[in-house]
């Protein structure tokens, strides 16, 4: 069996050997891009080099990226493969190799030093890429199994500025996976197939008018996530039951007096402390500090959000570090500094957690009554002055007061909040 670390390694030993740098992960804190709160995918810390803004250390670039993504927290723990913390294997090239190095390099690390079925593969690729067609099939492809998805799925870009086609590999994962439909393929949702790596061809320029004009430079910007390729690698369901991530479930299991995977509600409670006390780690020891605002607020609210899964579970004392401890001990491998970071990292968590302890029993029993109160009188939305009361009272994010509210079929007055918001201001 592969396992995460070894993955890592071996992604990107594989690519040092193909004459690429492998840098370090950069920070979660986007250096290159005040546009965003966190670094998102591997090729964000790089933009600058893709924009021609920078020049590169190397024209061929391998990293392992941590990343986060908060856009749909609340699917996390519910679904599979949904996690805010994860890391992207990437290889990038900035004017040096292109689609055919690009694609050639993809099917052999697949194909020979992953050892993956070569009869379970399947890739798709943009309308008219008809040169990545021609090149799938010259690597062994069959042409059956390369589907051709239009812009939504196959087109990258962002905006204006450099953009191209990109060029996706599944797996099946079997008939018994999927909805039965002889037209079944990579473009179904039923989860047959799962998507495991991006190449991205970035070969134009889109301007403000929407024309596309070749780039006299062209680049290769890829993405394999780690957790989800050892789900295929280990035959494991969700990312929760890798390698890298059992130890952390099993201990929150333990520290709830429960078994792991025996309860569907304490299964996704345990999965979002899972995740976000892999989140809250990585985020603390890149300087991250818990606040009301901007990258801050994310992790304040990823805290909260974990002990009140944990109160779900039947953990009432201070919990986190010793969670947090485990995501040390498995993620030092790829990254050492959070051993050296430890102490920190441990503070920082331990006074948040305290701090909204101290409160979350009492606002969740106002919260409790409110609801209590608005079912009686057949109401279905909780006024704005209430969730700010809680936010500014008991340091209840609004997104954990709505959530709750959600749960019992509950809906909440964002303007009414944001207007008690201005008016403390």
């Amino acid at each position: 069996m592969i396992t995460a670390n070894q993955l890592r390694k071996m992604y990107l030993e594989f690519f040092q050997e193909k004459s690429h740098k492998a840098l370090p992960s950069f920070s979660l804190i986007p250096k290159s891009d005040p546009t965003l709160l966190l670094t998102g995918a591997g090729m964000v810390p790089l933009k600058p080099y893709f924009l021609g803004e920078a020049t590169p250390e190397s024209t061929r670039i391998t990293t392992c990226q941590k990343c986060m993504r908060t856009g749909d927290l609340e699917n996390v723990g519910r679904t599979k493969r949904h996690l805010t913390f994860f890391e992207m294997l990437g290889n990038f090239s900035f004017g040096d190799y292109f689609k055919e190095e690009a694609i050639a390099f993809a099917w052999e690390f697949v194909t020979e030093r992953l050892k993956m079925p070569k009869d379970k593969l399947w890739v798709t690729i943009y309308l008219d890429d008809d040169e990545a067609f021609d090149l799938w099939v010259k690597q062994g492809q069959p042409k059956e199994r390369i589907v051709r998805l239009g812009k939504e799925t196959n087109f990258w870009e962002l905006g204006t500025g450099p953009c191209g086609p990109n060029s996706e590999l599944f797996i099946d994962l079997g008939e018994d996976v999927g909805c039965g439909k002889a037209d079944c393929g990579p473009e179904c949702e039923c989860g047959r197939f799962l998507e495991f790596w991006n190449l991205v061809f970035i070969q134009f320029h889109k301007d403000a008018k929407g024309n596309y004009t070749p780039l006299k430079q062209t680049g290769i910007d890829t993405g394999m996530g780690l957790e989800r390729m050892v789900v295929i690698l280990q035959g494991v369901d969700n990312v929760f039951e890798i390698d890298l991530n059992r130890p952390i479930v099993d201990k929150i299991a333990s520290l709830a007096g429960t078994t792991y995977g025996t309860n569907e509600e304490e299964t996704t409670s345990i999965r979002v402390i899972t995740d976000h006390c892999r989140a809250m780690t990585f985020m603390v020891s890149d300087g991250i500090m818990p606040s009301n605002e901007g990258r801050g607020y994310v992790l304040r609210r990823i805290i909260r959000r974990a002990i009140r899964f944990g109160k779900l579970i039947g953990i009432n004392d201070p919990f986190l570090t010793n969670v947090v401890d485990v995501v040390i001990q498995q993620m030092k491998d790829g990254y050492p500094e959070l051993e050296e970071n430890k102490d920190h990292i441990f503070k920082i968590i331990s006074l948040e957690e305290k701090r909204f302890q101290a409160t979350l029993d009492l606002g969740l029993n106002l919260l409790e009554d409110l609801l209590d109160r608005l079912e009686k009188d057949g109401k279905k939305v909780l006024s704005g002055e209430e969730v700010f009361k809680l936010y500014d009272t008991y340091g209840f994010p609004r997104e954990l007061t709505e959530e709750i509210a959600n749960e019992r079929h509950f809906e909440i007055d964002h303007e009414g909040f944001e207007k008690a918001l201005k008016k403390q201001r």
